[in-house]
């Protein structure tokens, strides 16, 4: 037994209220898939940075980033665990201090993902 407010629905009928796609967006799938760990901002924005530099202290990445100790502390594990990133800690004196420098596995990955963003950019211009 159905219930009230289901209604049976036939294959390829219109929907009211919802447009079809155009037949562009079908015709073109995404030829590759992104690495999701990179592909968010902050994680993305530590690679970026450190990419740029050979390693960065957790305090320089903070500024840099504009991120909370938590948001960051939480994405740079991430990213440790995955192997894209190597963290070493130390004391200056008293005062605690954390190393952050990308990994040869953090820097393939992030040249990867440059490469996949390159191909759907130069995908979309064409069209």
């Amino acid at each position: 037994m159905a219930a009230k407010n289901q209604s049976a629905r036939v294959p390829g009928a219109r929907v009211p209220g919802v447009r079809a796609p155009s037949a562009k967006v079908q015709a073109q799938p995404l030829p590759i898939q992104l690495d999701r760990l990179l592909h968010d901002h902050m994680r993305l924005g530590i690679v970026s940075a450190l990419a740029a530099n050979d390693g960065l202290s957790f305090t320089d990445l903070r500024t840099t980033l504009g991120a909370s100790d938590g948001n960051l502390s939480v994405h740079a594990r991430k990213l440790e665990d995955a192997g894209y990133v190597a963290c070493v800690k130390s004391f200056a004196g008293r005062t605690p201090r954390t190393d952050y420098k990308l990994t040869a596995a953090g820097r393939r990955a992030f040249e990867k993902y440059l490469d996949h963003m390159d191909a759907i950019i130069k995908a979309n211009r064409k069209s």
